[in-house]
Parts: C-alpha cells; structure tokens; sequence
C-alpha cells in the first residue's frame, strides 16, 4: 500500500470523498464546522458542492487528501480556526490566545479503512498545516475509551488517534458526540 497525502486542490477527488450520490441531496460536504451556522442551513444541493470548489480553489485548500496508488480514499479538514466556528464555538474552549489550526473532520471511504489511513490523515493535516505556519494544531475527537463510536459519527476521529500522533490533551469541553464527551487535543509543532 503506497498511501500518499496532498492538499486537496483537485475538486473531483474531494468530491469523491464528501460528495452526494445525488447532486441534489444536503449532505454536510465538511462545511458545518467550517462556515457560519446560518450559512450552513441555507445552503442547499448543488449549492454546497459549488462552495466546497470555491474553497478547494483557494490558498491554503481546506484540507488534504489520501491516495492508495493514485485513488482518492480519504479526507481530513485543516484550516486556521480563525477561518471555521471553533473560532467562536461556546463548548469547545479556547487554551489561549495563539493562531491555532484545526483538524475537525477525517474521513476514510469504505473498503480502505482498518488500514491506518486515519493516521497517516492526521499526520499529513499536521504537515500541511506546518508547511503554511502553524505553530499549534488542535483536534476536538470524542473520548471514547475504546467504546465502539458510530461510523457517522467517527468523524472527528478518538482521543487515541489523536495521541498516536502526538497530541496531548489540553482541555475537556462542553461538547458531546454520540454520547461520548469530546475534548481538545493540541500538538505543538515548534
């Protein structure tokens, strides 16, 4: 298995990943947390998918990408908070006042997870964040203690991916995912 990751710059390949069957359906497209809440629910169909091409045409993209020997099998959304609602979310605490980046959503097609495609995801959201000058990248997965969490769910990745890859618990939160507690996770990348 050659996994490789790149910025999600090629919108087809993001489309693959977080794209309806439909182009007509309301699915999430990894806008809830990126975008203003009233953007979010006014938003529909195909509108969704001609914002994600906007934002995948921008500077830093809104996240990277995972291949398998060429095809797109996985996503992870990492951005400056500043630039998605944790920069204002209630439940989810600020640690201070530095420019963190977040990584909010990692996503792995079926067929292709139970791979460690997950890890390399969170590793290369770290690098590409790095490689645009974040000093701090956060993640806010649920704490799960090994419980089985809902596909659907599984989105924002566990507390023990997270410090696969480094990152350390730096605060609990107010926030709660099928039924399991999320806290912040923090890597410094200095």
């Amino acid at each position: 298995m050659a996994i490789e990751i790149r910025p999600a710059t090629q919108f087809e390949d993001v489309q693959t990943i977080l794209g309806p069957k439909r182009p007509d359906a309301n699915v999430c497209w990894c806008l809830s947390y990126r975008i203003p809440s009233k953007q979010n629910v006014a938003l529909r169909g195909p509108e969704r998918g001609s914002l994600v091409k906007e934002l995948v045409g921008q500077n830093p993209p809104p996240g990277v990408l995972a291949y398998d020997d060429g095809e797109v099998v996985g996503w992870a959304a990492v951005h400056p908070r500043a630039d998605t609602n944790f920069a204002r979310n209630r439940k989810i605490p600020h640690v201070d006042d530095l420019d963190v980046w977040s990584v909010w959503c990692i996503r792995v097609r079926p067929g292709h997870r139970g791979k460690g495609i997950s890890h390399r995801l969170l590793a290369g959201a770290v690098e590409f964040a790095r490689s645009h000058g974040a000093t701090v990248v956060e993640g806010y997965p649920v704490d799960n203690k090994g419980k089985k969490v809902d596909l659907t769910m599984a989105y924002v990745g566990t507390r023990k991916l997270f410090e696969a890859a480094g990152f350390v618990k730096a605060a609990d939160t107010d926030s709660v995912l099928n039924g399991f507690p999320r806290v912040l996770m923090r890597r410094e990348l200095r």
